[in-house]
């Protein structure tokens, strides 16, 4: 068994052209995926770990984020996109089809 259930990376990388996932707001929204994961005890081992992750290589479908062990793609725009990840993807198992890249 996996150290988590769900591993998720979020794409925070920063390019001096502003092309990219952390001029999106991809710092807030790591830090309120990790705050709502804690909040509603999800996070930990055994449960849901938030990562920061460098390029990932999808700037044209950003911001981004992957969850594994499924390797699911998805973007996001706001608080709410982040909302539907956490309860559909990560409380349910769940894939958010309109958000998946």
């Amino acid at each position: 068994m996996s150290y988590f259930q769900y591993h998720v990376f979020v794409c925070t990388n920063e390019r001096d052209d502003g092309s990219c996932c952390a001029s999106l707001g991809a710092k807030n929204a790591r830090a309120y995926l990790k705050k709502r994961c804690k909040e509603l005890g999800i996070h930990g081992k055994n449960q849901v770990r938030i990562n920061n992750a460098g390029c990932l290589d999808r700037c044209a479908q950003g911001p981004v984020l992957v969850i594994y062990p499924e390797e699911t793609w998805y973007t996001y725009i706001d608080n709410e996109d982040l909302d539907e990840i956490i309860t559909c993807h990560l409380q349910r198992g769940q894939i958010v089809e309109r958000l998946k890249i």
